[in-house]
């Protein structure tokens, strides 16, 4: 398995640092209102990186936080006139809703900043009594990052180059600095904000603190791989790295992984622009499975397009995978048990397919190219199509199937029928036969009322040549 190191900026063999096993950071959102699209993209593309690392037999410690002390949050704390942490709990457990509807599994831990300050404290104490912070007159501790000698060496910026250009190391009250690359590790508090006690003044962390602490804590020192936005490269994690590895004098990440960005009809998102859509906004459009789908349709570290003609051109691709499972559970339905062994040719079919597996296998180990494992997946389906119709022995059908709902399960998509119940099964079913017994009557006005009854329901009638299938609308 090779990974692109944002580090090395080239193609690494991963090596773990306890064998069989992975801790993983990556850096999660921060909860002020519902989760954006360009939000969600990180969130798929890393979930499904765990997923394959487990599918290969690793154990996974896979650590995502939810910065809920912000300046977005006491904003919009004010203008509801209530408090910070209202409004984070709100929009964590609304995150959640749409992480789960997205087939994004939870976190191994979910960390929250407000919860961690103590650590935040102590780290910031160290950074102190090593000469790499400072407390200025009001309270506010910054960290000398230019006593750090190998600042930027994951964004590769200059730091002299960085003095004039890169306002986002500037803050409020900046003539206390040293230097004016120094930034904030904690600052003090304003009129209306939540605050905490620490021994500099009564305020709250700077953001990039939380992450070193929180994946001190639940990962260790040295990590393997910290991921996230190609925005957060710099400042956010190039200041991660100087805080962990001057408090704790090992490197902090073994392998820097970093997703592009999601731009929507070729324009960066942005409410200005009137193209800024929530998750929440995306669903009630699109099948959740649809948008996971497209989401991984293109390498991660390529640019994504969102619009609506992509969109439904990877809703087609992925009815195309779904027609070929439907088929295949509805022969495993109307065949045999299964029970008896293989024939050769069937043998021969099984072992031909698992080309396609490993195709998937070599797709995900060359830098989790998902599009390039989708690719294999269609190839797949491709050849179930050319080597399974309604003759065809029923534990060939079931170990194809469990082969294509394997690879798609890797990629966070079920290949089961979603959104009906036993219930409405059942009613779908008994209502598929009162129709074949009209149609056989030849009572054709009977059969289209039921197929017209169904309809206005969601559930779409095919006939087909190995018989009726229903799908919803």
């Amino acid at each position: 398995m090779k990974i692109f190191n944002t580090m090395t900026r080239r193609k690494e063999e991963f090596k773990p640092i306890t064998p069989g096993e992975v801790k993983m950071y990556v850096c999660g959102p921060t909860v002020y209102n519902l989760i954006h699209i360009g939000n969600a993209r990180p969130m798929i593309f890393f979930d499904t990186v765990r997923r394959y690392f487990e599918y290969c037999g690793y154990k996974v410690n896979y650590v995502s936080n939810f910065t809920d002390v912000d300046d977005k949050i006491i904003k919009k704390a004010m203008e509801e006139n209530t408090d910070s942490s209202v409004i984070s709990e709100r929009y964590i457990e609304e995150c959640k809703k749409d992480m789960t509807a997205l087939r994004i599994r939870p976190a191994t831990t979910h960390p929250q900043a407000t919860r961690e300050i103590d650590g935040m404290i102590e780290m910031i104490n160290k950074l102190i009594g090593t000469g790499y912070a400072y407390c200025a007159e009001d309270g506010t501790v910054y960290y000398r990052t230019r006593k750090f000698r190998y600042y930027g060496k994951l964004s590769h910026k200059n730091l002299d180059d960085l003095q004039s250009g890169f306002r986002q190391l500037q803050v409020s009250g900046a003539e206390q600095k040293e230097d004016p690359l120094d930034f904030v590790l904690w600052k003090p508090k304003k009129e209306g904000e939540p605050y905490w006690d620490s021994p500099w003044c009564k305020g709250r962390p700077g953001w990039h603190i939380e992450c070193s602490v929180m994946s001190k804590r639940y990962l260790g020192d040295t990590i393997d791989i910290h991921a996230g936005g190609e925005d957060l490269i710099f400042p956010h994690h190039e200041n991660e790295i100087a805080q962990s590895e001057a408090a704790n004098g090992v490197p902090f990440a073994n392998y820097w992984m970093h997703n592009a960005f999601l731009n929507i009809d070729n324009r960066k998102m942005s409410k200005s622009l009137g193209n800024f859509f929530t998750v929440r906004e995306i669903l009630a459009e699109y099948d959740p499975q649809v948008i996971r789908f497209f989401m991984l349709s293109v390498h991660y570290r390529s640019p994504l397009n969102f619009s609506r003609e992509l969109v439904e051109s990877a809703k087609n691709g992925l009815d195309r995978i779904l027609n070929c499972a439907e088929n295949l559970q509805f022969l495993m339905q109307s065949g045999k048990d299964g029970s008896d062994p293989l024939s050769e040719s069937g043998t021969k079919i099984l072992e031909g397919a698992a080309e396609y597996s490993r195709q998937f296998e070599a797709a995900m180990n060359d830098d989790f190219n998902t599009a390039d494992a989708i690719s294999a997946i269609f190839d797949l389906v491709r050849y179930i199509n050319q080597n399974v119709n309604e003759g065809s022995e029923t534990a060939l059908v079931k170990g194809l199937y469990e082969q294509l709902a394997g690879l798609m399960d890797v990629l966070g998509l079920t290949v089961e029928k979603q959104g009906a119940s036993d219930d409405e099964v059942r009613y779908i079913e008994e209502m598929i036969e009162k129709r074949a017994e009209a149609k056989k009557a030849r009572d054709y006005a009977a059969a289209d009322a039921i197929r017209d009854e169904l309809k206005a329901k969601g559930i779409i009638l095919e006939d087909t040549r190995e018989g009726v299938k229903w799908k919803k609308a």
